[in-house]
């Protein structure tokens, strides 16, 4: 025996039913309109006004047609909707970037778990679009407790930053980094903005002070405004910062050993560039063009931060030209 939603003339007469004096009895009720005295009592409390708890069945009605608009059953995604989705998929935009996206355009409402289980009856076609994913990375357990590469005394830690900073509130404060390919000769050094979450990625000849320093100081410099400070993580590779801080007035801060979660900026902008470089790859053949495609995609995939904008709209909203 299939369940029947509960008809506007039901609801006309359970009103009328519930006005009379002495009340009657919900399961008086269930029996007067042949139904179950729990189906009497569950459409009371569902639909019943907040304001005064009153059931009046207009107000039932109306109620209950909202909830059916905008129950997931309803939804119904077109043919056009999923091309969409799997275009943006493929421009290596997150399921939850898409949904929040589509949303912030009012183009379409779609959760990202519905996108999640669309790729997953992809793959199990056959399909690829998984493999657009970004992909998770596998953490091992430290067990050393001190800093093991290259101390060097005089380091700012990142515990004397201002408090700008923290807040995320200007423009100008980044973090920094170095990925390395196969055979750890070849890597690349990444740049990522605590605002706006602009990123810039440079090829490495090699992973060293003197090859970061090379690299750096003329990208501050060709725009030294959007500089303020940067705050590093301890490879030896930064350990010529001072430097660096003479030549562009920059002041560079250290995170504290294996806590890579207080540069949590510039560690999600690693992971995002591990989907196009992905761990295992020799960086031998990745030149220069190729970083700078990488970061002008991360460029242009929309933020959950940004309220789903992506930085380079951020930046053109603030007037801000990053080269």
């Amino acid at each position: 025996m299939s369940y029947q939603q509960i008809t506007p003339h039901e609801r006309y007469t359970l009103a009328a039913l519930r006005k009379q004096e002495p009340r009657i009895s919900y399961a008086k009720i269930a029996r007067v309109l042949g139904r179950h005295p729990s189906t009497i009592s569950r459409e009371i409390r569902r639909n019943r006004c907040a304001y005064d708890g009153g059931y009046r069945s207009v107000r039932a009605q109306e109620q209950s047609n909202a909830r059916r608009r905008s129950s997931r059953r309803n939804t119904r995604l077109t043919v056009a909707d999923w091309t969409l989705i799997e275009q943006l998929l493929r421009a290596d935009v997150s399921p939850e970037q898409i949904s929040g996206r589509l949303r912030a355009e009012d183009r379409l409402a779609v959760s990202h778990e519905t996108i999640y289980k669309h790729i997953w009856r992809d793959k199990r076609r056959g399909g690829q679009l998984y493999r657009h994913l970004r992909q998770r990375p596998r953490y091992r357990k430290r067990y050393g407790t001190n800093e093991k590469r290259g101390r060097l005394p005089g380091k700012r830690h990142i515990s004397e930053r201002p408090a700008a900073v923290d807040a995320r509130c200007e423009v100008g404060h980044w973090e920094m980094d170095t990925v390395i390919g196969t055979g750890s000769k070849y890597c690349i050094l990444t740049l990522a903005e605590r605002t706006l979450g602009w990123t810039f990625i440079l090829k490495l000849a090699a992973r060293t002070a003197a090859e970061v320093n090379r690299q750096l100081i003329p990208l501050i410099l060709e725009q030294p405004e959007l500089f303020k400070t940067i705050t590093a993580d301890n490879g030896t590779e930064f350990h010529s910062f001072r430097d660096v801080e003479r030549a562009t007035g920059v002041t560079i801060y250290f995170a504290t050993p294996y806590h890579s979660w207080e540069r949590g900026t510039n560690e999600n902008t690693n992971g995002l560039i591990r989907q196009y470089l992905p761990k295992g790859l020799c960086f031998a053949d990745i030149d220069q063009h190729r970083c700078n495609e990488i970061a002008r995609r991360l460029n242009h995939r929309p933020r959950k931060r940004l309220g789903f904008f992506t930085p380079a709209e951020a930046c053109e909203i603030l007037g801000i030209r990053l080269l």
